[in-house]
């Protein structure tokens, strides 16, 4: 997060943004496009392919995201790091309980639109 280039390719299907003017603004950028593609799926059913690519897209940025937190290299607070490593794990729960009908996608929503509220600080 911040520090690298991982979270900015996560979502593979989407075309990448043009070149941020710095890591925290091409994060913002990738959380918005997913966000924006779970809040226009989120009345779709758990069959709908576009349902499910919204999902795994956005599961795909919270791994990404998990993966630049637990380089070395990431200048974040290891508290901070931690308490974001915990969020991507419970997106992962929640991911799969929407994939499966359990749950909406509310809450990733609101989750993700918090990190957007932080990047935007």
């Amino acid at each position: 997060m911040y520090n690298s280039p991982q979270t900015t390719g996560a979502v593979v299907d989407h075309p990448v943004p043009p070149p941020a003017p710095d890591q925290r603004q091409a994060e913002f950028q990738a959380f918005d496009q997913v966000t924006r593609d779970l809040q226009a799926n989120m009345t779709k059913t758990k069959e709908d392919p576009e349902f499910l690519r919204a999902l795994d897209d956005n599961r795909r940025l919270w791994h990404a995201l998990e993966e630049d937190l637990a380089r070395p290299q990431n200048q974040l607070p290891d508290p901070l790091k931690a308490q974001i490593i915990s969020v991507a794990i419970w997106v992962e729960r929640h991911s799969k309980l929407a994939e499966q009908g359990d749950v909406s996608t509310e809450a990733l929503i609101q989750v993700n639109e918090s990190i957007m509220k932080g990047l935007a600080a």
